[in-house]
């Protein structure tokens, strides 16, 4: 999986209106679990071209964008240009081929970017490492969806299920909730999200 040479080329085509919805409505969803954050560094980890990060900019100190796919990141640092933003890094780096030890963060959220992961446990161990002590990973993703059948995804995750993943790699207070359902949003079928809330 990982599918960053796709992401490659459908950089400068990513942000279409539904794309942008959606965004907004995990932004939203992500808000809802903020706390103090203004003094905090965040992550948006696998951040393709920043509709999320970009919209949780004012609720952080800063924010690092971070994602596979150097096309991706283009479009990010096009926009932190035009929009002459101060608190934002970009970094290009593959967490699935090893780990970054000077890379630290107080939140890491993750939106629609564990069903291109193979090895789940392995990514959810190293940004566990990445978290400051105290720290939140925040997941949006799907729900499983059985009527999704894909060699390029998973076809969502069982709440439960990753919830013991990450209990058993160290993460505490692990919660989640399904927030959002909607038409043909995922691979053209009907399907819900959830968000998962993480301590370190």
């Amino acid at each position: 999986m990982g599918n960053a040479k796709k992401f490659e080329l459908i950089a400068d085509v990513y942000d279409t209106p539904e794309r942008i919805k959606i965004a907004n409505i995990a932004s939203d969803a992500i808000r809802e679990y903020l706390v103090d954050t203004k003094d905090k560094r965040a992550i948006d980890f696998g951040c393709g071209t920043g509709l999320v990060g970009l919209n949780l900019l004012n609720n952080f100190s800063s924010i690092c964008f971070l994602d596979t796919s150097q096309n991706m990141l283009n479009q990010i640092k096009q926009k932190v240009f035009d929009l002459n933003i101060l608190n934002a890094d970009i970094e290009c780096f593959d967490f699935e081929k090893g780990g970054l030890s000077d890379l630290h963060a107080d939140y890491i959220f993750m939106v629609q970017v564990l069903l291109h992961i193979g090895d789940v446990e392995l990514i959810l161990s190293r940004l566990y490492d990445v978290l400051n002590e105290g720290g939140h990973l925040l997941i949006v993703d799907f729900n499983k969806n059985k009527q999704v059948i894909s060699d390029f995804v998973h076809n969502g995750f069982d709440q439960i299920e990753l919830a013991n993943i990450m209990t058993k790699i160290g993460y505490k207070s692990v919660q989640s909730k399904t927030f959002h359902t909607a038409n043909k949003i995922f691979m053209g079928q009907d399907a819900s999200m959830f968000i998962l809330d993480s301590l370190k």
